[in-house]
């Protein structure tokens, strides 16, 4: 399955000319799913030609404006073009109450939402599995990931040796069962082997926690907040943020392979070469995020 993350925001809680406030697109086969959604998203959106309409499911990490101000506008536009689907909206405790106040300050909203309040918890779809894990920030806050799961695959290049051509058959030997051609079993081992599926975890605004590293862990791509430098620690710990020496070191606890830095600071802006030099000595695998960047999983 093709995956594909476009970073629409990467900025802290201040938008700059160049960052726009935090939001992430993850597409999936037939998923597009939004992370987050902070101020412009929807202009973002249009920039990078993707439509709002296709728009399947959005993680919601916490209620901070910077993470959350565009949800209104976007419910609003979706309503305005008849937007057939249930959108699905995950966020922490309180994110009903919280629709439910956007909707008595704008009208009700001219779609189907159905919103689940999760915290530490799984969810398995038929191709994927969610998890969430809470953080420790000054509101409610989520983690999350998205695992696509593991699917037996066929060795082509057997079937050309046992001159097995296109049969029915062969969908038993994906399920894990084995079949019968002719007068001979093939054993569904022997045909197949199991394509690991991708995953790819958010963490965006907690300070360090054991969920970190649990929610990240064995992630083929962590998008991470990196709101402060090293040698601002303690005002990090203060506001309950990350460093970016505290993404690094997440990511290589967490046996992460490809490592995304965002939630830029403004005041940092022209610090991110020596940001990412510094970083790639802890963790190679280190880049720092831009809005538009396309990344291909």
């Amino acid at each position: 399955m093709n995956l594909e993350l476009t970073f629409l925001g990467t900025a802290s809680a201040i938008p700059s000319k160049k960052r726009n406030h935090t939001s992430i697109l993850l597409s999936l086969k037939d998923e597009k799913i939004l992370i987050d959604c902070g101020e412009g998203t929807q202009r973002q959106l249009k920039i990078a030609k993707i439509k709002s309409s296709k728009i399947t499911r959005i993680f919601l990490t916490h209620w901070h404006a910077d993470h959350s101000l565009g949800l209104a506008g976007l419910f609003q536009t979706l309503g305005m073009a008849d937007y057939s689907k249930t959108l699905k909206l995950y966020g922490p405790t309180g994110t009903k109450k919280k629709i439910g106040l956007l909707e008595k300050i704008y009208g009700k909203f001219k779609i189907k939402i159905e919103i689940k309040e999760i915290g530490n918890k799984k969810i398995e779809e038929n191709e994927f599995i969610i998890e969430s894990k809470k953080m420790q920030h000054l509101k409610e806050c989520n983690a999350y990931s998205i695992k696509v799961k593991d699917k037996l695959r066929i060795h082509k290049s057997k079937l050309r040796k046992l001159k097995i051509g296109n049969n029915p058959e062969l969908k038993k030997i994906i399920q894990g069962k084995n079949i019968k051609i002719g007068k001979k079993i093939i054993k569904s081992k022997d045909l197949t082997f199991l394509e690991k599926g991708k995953k790819i975890s958010f963490i965006l605004d907690t300070k360090n926690n054991v969920n970190t590293v649990k929610i990240a862990k064995d992630s083929d791509v962590l998008v991470c907040e990196s709101s402060f430098l090293p040698e601002e620690k303690e005002q990090a710990r203060n506001y309950k943020h990350l460093t970016w020496e505290d993404a690094t070191l997440i990511a290589k606890k967490a046996n992460v392979k490809n490592l995304y830095l965002t939630h830029i600071s403004q005041k940092h802006e022209n610090k991110t070469n020596l940001i990412l030099k510094n970083a790639k000595k802890i963790f190679s695998k280190t880049k720092i995020a831009k809005d538009f960047d396309s990344v291909k999983i």
